[in-house]
């Protein structure tokens, strides 16, 4: 495995490791790998779900008549065409 030094790390995020460490009876090293871990989900936090945020981005990124739109066409495919589902007799 290798190592990193990692310089900077704002006194929160020190706090954090710090709190993670005591309660999980980890190292700090290790409790700070176990954060790093479920912070780029690739491990569920413990008894959670993992958590995907993988389309953050796109969160609140349409207007308003965008979303109309969207909703629209949502609807248009919402509707049954009754021919189509007429059994043959």
């Amino acid at each position: 495995m290798k190592q990193y030094t990692i310089r900077g790390v704002p006194l929160e995020i020190e706090k954090m490791v710090h709190e993670e460490a005591r309660k999980t009876g980890l190292s700090v090293n290790k409790a700070f790998v176990s954060l790093l871990d479920r912070a780029l989900s690739r491990e569920a936090p413990a008894g959670g779900r993992k958590v995907h945020d993988d389309l953050d981005t796109l969160f609140g990124v349409w207007g308003e008549a965008e979303f109309q739109t969207f909703e629209r066409e949502l609807e248009l495919q919402r509707k049954v065409d009754e021919e189509l589902w007429q059994r043959e007799r």
